[in-house]
């Protein structure tokens, strides 16, 4: 364990860049709980401390600039943002790579029940421990959020094809800790019908 772990700068790399190809609109501009959910999620990181917070753009870049305007992070934008969710998160990971950040939380802005407590979680038991990985365990699947020690970066950055984080986390499993969540907590929005059921359970909250 370093001994300045308990200190140690920890990034946050939200992906945000996607089509939203099987929603048929951009899902990051529909509301949940009067926010959009780019906002919701972006904002939920915010206010987790990371430094830096980097948000991966791609696909109308600009617009959600201006739907972030007011809370502090660092665009980058990922040119090759039609080759999938992967070439953003190398993306990610080379910005966090040029930083004095030890470790980064990657988060999907598409996971509107993630919260700041969970990403607070991640990084505590990291700060604590002397894991190279933090994975976030749904009852049984394991998913984003998940944080990677700046030792793993490079794997990170020269992984291909598909599921490249998983990859790395599938070779490093043995030296990972991690945290537990209830399964609702994995939800992602990807089609209509996820969004309708979402915003359904949100509303019954109230």
């Amino acid at each position: 364990m370093r001994a300045d772990r308990a200190g140690a700068a920890i990034a946050g790399v939200v992906l945000a860049a996607g089509t939203s190809t099987r929603m048929g609109q951009n899902k990051l501009f529909m509301e949940l709980e009067g926010e959009t959910l780019v906002r919701r999620v972006v904002g939920r990181a915010a206010k987790a401390g990371f430094d830096p917070l980097i948000v991966v753009l791609g696909h109308e870049a600009d617009r959600i600039k201006r739907a972030l305007e007011g809370i502090k992070y660092r665009p980058i934008v990922n040119a090759d943002y039609e080759r999938g969710v992967n070439s953003s998160l190398r993306a990610g990971i080379q910005a966090v790579s040029d930083t004095d950040a030890e470790a980064a939380v990657v988060v999907l802005a598409d996971m509107p029940f993630v919260t700041t407590e969970m990403l607070e979680t991640l990084v505590g038991k990291y700060r604590r421990g002397a894991a190279s990985l933090v994975i976030s365990d749904y009852e049984g699947v394991n998913a984003p959020p998940m944080l990677y020690d700046r030792s793993l970066f490079g794997e990170l950055a020269a992984s291909e094809g598909q599921g490249c984080g998983k990859q790395v986390v599938k070779r490093h499993r043995h030296e990972a800790d991690s945290a537990s969540w209830p399964s609702e907590a994995l939800t992602d929005l990807d089609a209509p019908d996820d969004y309708a059921r979402v915003k359904a359970s949100l509303e019954g909250r109230q």
